[in-house]
């Protein structure tokens, strides 16, 4: 190796360690700080009845009416999701899927409003389900705890309160999931913390707040607080109809 390339070698690997170094230092400190391990809890009728709680301070017969839920995720992707027909409809960039959620091979995909059916529909496709799993989980988790495999603790935490341990067995993009949910004493959700195999620190913390009432009556988030990161929910509906 010339003496020129070792000095180029040797600038390149500065730079990467430059740009990196602040970027590990960081991410030890966040994980120092807030990773911590999924906590214990029991199963049985005390777990269910916090859940129940929390689906009553929340009115989730409203929630159950709601057949058409509109909403758009981070500025970036809007849905139209018809409850009723388990249909919803993804846009972002170009992109459109019509998203069938009972079975996927009938979804469609569309560029620039023209339907495709090459390779790269498929992977729309599966783009839009992983978008939607994602966007919808943040918009009406608190309402899926006694979803299909799911399992829930109750969970004393050190000041005494109770909360309640959601783990997502089954379903989803990535089953074996796990969210603390934190209320407040009526029962509505505050916060949860999550365990999740997407996430490198277990345990992280999000908000749960800034509630709107649709029009059905389901009451949905519009903003949560993750870290400094903020998640933001708008153009909502949610009609009977």
């Amino acid at each position: 190796m010339t003496k020129k390339s070792k000095k180029i070698l040797k600038i390149i690997s500065g730079i990467v360690v430059f740009l990196t170094l602040p970027s590990l230092l960081f991410f030890g400190f966040l994980f120092f700080k807030f990773n911590e391990d999924l906590p214990n809890g029991i199963q049985g009728e005390d777990a269910d009845a916090l859940a129940y709680k929390m689906l009553e301070a929340l009115d989730y017969d409203a929630f159950k009416k709601t057949n058409y839920i509109e909403w758009t995720f981070k500025k970036r992707h809007h849905y139209e999701w018809d409850r009723s027909k388990n249909i919803c409809e993804v846009y972002w960039k170009e992109y459109k899927v019509n998203l069938d959620l009972n079975d996927h091979n009938q979804s469609k995909a569309f560029i620039h409003s023209f339907k495709t059916e090459t390779e790269m529909g498929k992977e729309l496709i599966a783009k839009a389900l992983n978008f939607f799993n994602n966007d919808s989980f943040w918009l009406v988790a608190p309402y899926k705890v006694f979803d299909k495999g799911t399992e829930r603790r109750l969970v004393k935490l050190k000041n005494g309160d109770d909360a309640l341990l959601v783990t997502y067995t089954t379903g989803g993009s990535t089953p074996g999931d796990s969210y603390l949910w934190l209320l407040d004493d009526t029962g509505k959700p505050k916060a949860f913390k999550m365990w999740t195999s997407i996430l490198p620190i277990e345990g992280l913390e999000a908000s749960w707040s800034d509630w709107t009432t649709t029009e059905s009556g389901a009451q949905l988030p519009t903003f949560h607080k993750l870290l400094v990161l903020g998640l933001e929910i708008d153009h909502i509906k949610g009609t009977t109809k």
